[in-house]
């Protein structure tokens, strides 16, 4: 996929952080509240936004989210430990994951498919590096072993994989749609959305 022109750049890059902001919230989500999209915009940023200052601005975000979450809407600080500074790590892995994709993705059947395989996977190791780091060094646990840390990433780690998945999925639907009805450069299609 080509880069973005500046006004779509601009207008995917509001409508992710508006997303961002509308969902951070609620990590799972509730029957009034969709779950936490970060995952998913961080991989999604990175195929279609693609720019290092971008990521820079979207760690921002997020940390700004999360401080004015516990600051001022309720929301726990339980998770605020000296681990919450490998969450840009934990960032990266999608970003630059949806980056390496970035090239590949054509919009193709096969595309979409590596896309939705690339955000599994993504998903999935930048879980393991924010909640081993929460784990491992967030000091919540008296006596940490492996053994603890694999039945608790087993058991969180699906719903924050499905969750960007999810989210990917209907990203990637949107894009075919919106690729078969708007005309392209040249008049066939719209491959550069």
């Amino acid at each position: 996929m080509k880069p973005l022109s500046r006004p779509a750049f601009a207008a995917m890059a509001a409508l992710f952080a508006i997303v961002m902001i509308a969902t951070r919230f609620n990590h799972f989500g509730d029957m009034l509240h969709l779950p936490d999209a970060s995952m998913a915009l961080f991989f999604l940023g990175g195929i279609y936004l693609r720019k290092h200052l971008a990521f820079v601005a979207f760690v921002l975000l997020a940390v700004l989210v999360d401080w004015y979450s516990i600051s001022y809407a309720g929301v726990s600080d339980f998770c605020i430990t000296v681990a919450y500074s490998f969450m840009p790590l934990a960032y990266a892995v999608l970003w630059y994951g949806g980056r390496l994709l970035a090239p590949r993705f054509d919009g193709s059947l096969r595309s979409h498919g590596l896309v939705f395989l690339g955000i599994v996977v993504c998903a999935t190791l930048s879980y393991a590096v924010s909640n081993g780091a929460f784990y491992w060094l967030g000091g919540r646990y008296t006596d940490p072993n492996m053994t603890q840390y694999v039945q608790r990433f087993m058991q969180w780690a699906p719903l924050f994989v499905r969750a960007a998945a999810l989210y990917v999925l209907a990203a990637q639907v949107i894009h075919a749609v919106v690729a078969r009805f708007l005309p392209r450069e040249g008049g066939r299609g719209a491959a550069h959305v």
